[in-house]
């Protein structure tokens, strides 16, 4: 990593369970070369929050008017940033300079900042559950800072699907649960042409499905060019449905919505993650063996 930034970290969503996490990601990025600074309430605890929703609100505000700051990296997900959507300073937000960095809870207030401040944030990792591990994936901290130290990125992976497809529009996405829980309020971004990518965690696949069907039954993914899959993890699963998989809902829900969906992107509640600016231009192209190239731009404020 040959750039250095100056961080914060703070705790927008959910309690910090593990503070040996945090002081290890503190570590690894300050020998990397950043400057780590942490906000004062980053250990306040209510109910299952890092503190109430006055106290994270004002956290947040404090790191969006800090000037020093180029990276705003969340400590963790869980939930919480839909309790303060309505609260948040839009206005300074879209004149804003940082780079905000996130996934998972954190898909909720990317989604509200490219709807009301068309600001571009980007999904990746987060203190605790990546720089905070006990081994650190250099495959996600390089493209991680390469990503941010750069306004045009290009990224390749192999990706499965039925077809060879060259395409270009605004990559955008996230947690698929987060997602479809802001469609119909004002903190969805209206995305005609884009590249949608998806993950989620301990979801059965008829609540794939469902949740799918949502945004095809609302139009959202016939406006889509291509649908990328990162990594979905089922639980403990209830219903021993053999022949109802993950392959069958996204065959099923491709032939119902005429999008190209691509299976294995780098991303997700995963420990090996690209980072991805929710709101860029990007051009992705596919071959017929599945070599994908992804090339962003004009990310950076």
């Amino acid at each position: 990593m040959s750039a250095h930034f100056d961080i914060t970290l703070y705790a927008p969503s959910g309690r910090l369970w593990e503070p040996q996490a945090l002081m290890r990601a503190e570590t690894f990025l300050r020998q990397a070369g950043h400057r780590v600074r942490i906000d004062t309430d980053v250990k306040q605890q209510f109910q299952r929050f890092a503190g109430d929703d006055e106290t994270r609100l004002a956290a947040i505000h404090r790191v969006l008017h800090d000037t020093q700051t180029d990276i705003a990296l969340a400590v963790r997900g869980g939930y919480g940033w839909t309790r303060l959507l309505d609260r948040l300073d839009y206005a300074s937000l879209a004149r804003d300079k940082k780079r905000w960095l996130g996934h998972s809870d954190f898909t909720a207030f990317q989604l509200a900042s490219l709807a009301k401040a068309q600001k571009i944030t980007f999904a990746g990792p987060m203190a605790c559950y990546d720089f905070g591990a006990e081994e650190v994936s250099a495959f996600t901290t390089d493209h991680c800072f390469g990503l941010l130290a750069a306004n045009r990125y290009e990224i390749a992976c192999i990706l499965r699907g039925n077809r060879p497809l060259a395409t270009a529009g605004t990559l955008w996405g996230g947690n698929l649960s987060m997602i479809v829980h802001l469609l119909g309020t004002p903190y969805f971004p209206n995305i005609d042409g884009g590249i949608l990518f998806l993950e989620d965690v301990n979801e059965e696949p008829y609540r794939i499905e469902r949740m799918l069907y949502q945004l095809h039954y609302s139009g959202v993914l016939a406006r889509q060019r291509a649908v990328l899959l990162g990594h979905f993890t089922e639980p403990g699963t209830s219903e021993q449905v053999t022949e109802y998989s993950f392959d069958t809902v996204i065959e099923h829900i491709q032939r119902v919505s005429g999008v190209p969906f691509f299976h294995g992107l780098p991303f997700g509640h995963v420990r090996d993650k690209w980072t991805l600016p929710v709101g860029a231009p990007c051009e992705l192209t596919i071959d017929s063996s599945g070599q994908a190239r992804l090339v962003c731009w004009d990310y950076l404020p």
